[in-house]
C-alpha cells in the first residue's frame, strides 16, 4: 500500500497497490462526486413508474449530470453507449437503456458514475416499478440489509473479508445467494482501483483497512442461485436461472474510527420505502 503522491489522472494506472489518500483536497473530491451522483439518483426517483422507457432514464440523468458539472463516466467507457446501466428484474447488473419499458410490478436498478473535477463518484439503487410482489420486496430489503451490515464493520484495522463475511452471513441467512461473478473495487482518480471487493469471504482475510481508502460496496443478490450469465451484447449479465436479482451500491471512504458515504442520498432515498 502508498499514499498517492500527486493527483495527475493522466499518470493514473490500475496496480496492485491500494491507494491511501491523506489529503484533504481527495477527500473534498470525493464528497463533491458522491454528493452529484446521489442528487442524479435522487432527481430520477419520481420519473422510475410504469410507462417509462429505460431510454428515457438514461436521457435524463446524462442532462443533470452536465447540467450540473459533471461528466457521465460510463459513457464511452469500454465502448458502452449510455450513461447509466438499468437492470430489470432478472438482469443482474450491466443492462442497457434503451426501448425497454418498464411496467407495473417491475424491479430495476440504476447504476451510474459520474467523474467532477477528475474524481468519481459510483453509486446504484433498487426502484420499484408500481406494486411490486412480496418476494422482490424481501430480495431488496435483503440486498440492503447486507450493504449496510457490510459497511457497518469498516474501520481501520478491519479486513476486506470482514466486509464480504458480513454480507455473505445476511444474504444467505435469508437462503438467497451472492454473486460471485461481479464485485466492488477501489475509487477515486481512477473509475476502477484496486481492490477487488468481495461481497462473500471469512473474517480477517484480505487486506486491511487504512484510514483514506476509497472503494464501492456493491452487492448483488439472487433469490435463487448465484449463477449468471453475460448475453450476447457483451454487457448485459443476467441470471442463469432467471430468478430475481437485486444490487446496491455506496462509495466510501475509510475514515478515523469507521466509514463516510460519499453517496448518501441529501433526502433519504437510498433505500426505497414501500
Amino acid at each position: 500500500m502508498y499514499e498517492t503522491p500527486e493527483l495527475d489522472a493522466d499518470t493514473f494506472v490500475r496496480t496492485h497497490e491500494i491507494r491511501v489518500h491523506q489529503d484533504e483536497e481527495a477527500w473534498e473530491g470525493m464528497r463533491a462526486a458522491g454528493n452529484l451522483v446521489a442528487r442524479a439518483l435522487d432527481m430520477i426517483t419520481p420519473h422510475v413508474v410504469p410507462g417509462v422507457t429505460t431510454g428515457e432514464i438514461d436521457d435524463l440523468i446524462r442532462e443533470f449530470t452536465l447540467d450540473n458539472g459533471g461528466l457521465p463516466a460510463c459513457l464511452g467507457y469500454k465502448g458502452y453507449e449510455k450513461t447509466v446501466c438499468t437492470s430489470i428484474n432478472h438482469v443482474v447488473c450491466h443492462g442497457i437503456p434503451g426501448d425497454k419499458v418498464l411496467k407495473d410490478g417491475d424491479i430495476v436498478n440504476i447504476d451510474h458514475t459520474v467523474i467532477v473535477d477528475g474524481w468519481h463518484g459510483d453509486s446504484s439503487r433498487m426502484f420499484a416499478v408500481g406494486t411490486i410482489n412480496a418476494r422482490a420486496k424481501k430480495l431488496i430489503d435483503v440486498t440492503y440489509d447486507s450493504l449496510e451490515a457490510g459497511l457497518a464493520v469498516i474501520k481501520p484495522g478491519a479486513t476486506f473479508g470482514d466486509i464480504g463475511y458480513a454480507i455473505q452471513q445476511v444474504v444467505e441467512a435469508q437462503r438467497m445467494s451472492v454473486v460471485r461473478d461481479f464485485c466492488g473495487h477501489g475509487i477515486g482518480r481512477l473509475f476502477h482501483d484496486s481492490p477487488n471487493v468481495l461481497h462473500y469471504g471469512r473474517r480477517g482475510e484480505g487486506a486491511t483497512l487504512k484510514k483514506g481508502m476509497f472503494f464501492t460496496v456493491e452487492p448483488m443478490v439472487n433469490l435463487g442461485k448465484p449463477h449468471v450469465k453475460v448475453l450476447s451484447d457483451g454487457w448485459t449479465a443476467v441470471t442463469r436461472d432467471k430468478s430475481l436479482s437485486a444490487q446496491c451500491e455506496h462509495t466510501c471512504g475509510v475514515t478515523d474510527d469507521g466509514v463516510e458515504l460519499f453517496s448518501a442520498s441529501p433526502t433519504g432515498l437510498f433505500r426505497p420505502k414501500f
